[in-house]
């Protein structure tokens, strides 16, 4: 009996270290996509790609060549329900779609200027997928929350423009702290859903659904604003980099999540995901040399303290 129990216990601990180890890689590599690979997807004069138009080819190259290996996974969708088919739709509307366009339209407004700054702000999303966990799935929030909370939120205004009020010289830092703000909310909140979803499908069924719906979201998106058009003025080495997105950064890093997800505990992966801003803070550094002011790090400091108590006590 002691030694089914120890075997038992190996095994769940074998898996948590597996799905640990596979959230940080995607973090890691989310944070290098963050620093070297998206905020270079330039047109051929050098100006940043519509965001929109960004999001459906970084979506639809993945989804072409997922097609040629999960093509049999379309049968799967038979089985979806109605909660199953909304809960995609969100996953791909908010993480996919939405989250992705903030989240790049971010990165192209500091224009390799504080990228810190906005994966740190980005990573605030367990603020959001708390409260939205008690909307959805009736969890309970500790006293402490809200404490916490005030507290990362706080220390992320104070790392974005110190103790003092914005001024209009800091306009596109508004509106990328605005964006980042935006894509944490939507990242919070696929969180959520995905994890709804992962208790009943395998995290590369998801991952397949969740390019795939977002793929036609974008499409839309870009039809109606006329961002279509701009496939004649993107480069060659810019389709390189959409390329390398496609196969390492973007679906690579998915995967990894949503297997890692499938692992460990939501709140386990929202503090090993804070390899992303801790690399993109490393790589800003070396390679861009930007760096921020002790006050600044304080707070990011304070941030990630509170965002780690969050998800302990959320």
């Amino acid at each position: 009996m002691s030694t089914n129990i120890k075997t038992n216990n190996n095994k769940l601990r074998a898996i948590s270290i597996s799905g640990s180890i596979a959230v940080i890689i995607a973090a890691i590599m989310w944070g290098v996509d963050g620093v070297l690979l998206t905020p270079r997807l330039l047109d051929n004069t050098g100006h940043a790609l519509n965001t929109s138009f960004v999001v459906f080819v970084l979506h639809l190259i993945p989804f072409v060549l997922m097609n040629f290996v999960f093509y049999k996974y379309y049968t799967i969708l038979k089985q979806f329900t109605l909660k199953d088919f909304l809960c995609m739709f969100l996953v791909a509307l908010l993480g996919g779609a939405i989250g992705t366009m903030c989240i790049v339209k971010a990165l192209f407004l500091v224009n390799f200027q504080n990228l810190t700054i906005v994966a740190l702000l980005q990573k605030l999303q367990p603020v959001f997928a708390i409260i939205l966990s008690v909307i959805i799935l009736k969890e309970k929030l500790s006293k402490q929350y809200f404490l916490w909370a005030a507290l990362a939120l706080a220390a992320g205004y104070v790392m974005t423009f110190g103790f003092n009020p914005p001024s209009s010289e800091s306009s596109n830092i508004i509106q990328a702290a605005l964006y980042a703000l935006g894509a944490a909310f939507c990242f919070g909140s696929s969180t959520v859903f995905s994890k709804i979803l992962l208790n009943k499908y395998s995290s590369p069924t998801i991952t397949f659904f969740r390019y795939g719906f977002t793929t036609v979201i974008a499409l839309i998106i870009c039809l109606l604003s006329g961002a279509i058009m701009q496939f004649h003025i993107v480069p060659t080495k810019t389709w390189i980099i959409f390329l390398l997105i496609a196969f390492t950064t973007g679906s690579g890093a998915i995967f990894l999540y949503y297997y890692g997800l499938q692992k460990i505990k939501a709140s386990v992966s929202s503090i090993l995901e804070l390899f992303f801003p801790i690399t993109a803070a490393l790589l800003d550094y070396f390679i861009n040399n930007n760096t921020m002011t002790v006050v600044q790090w304080i707070a990011a400091a304070v941030m990630i303290f509170s965002i780690i108590r969050l998800s302990r006590k959320g």
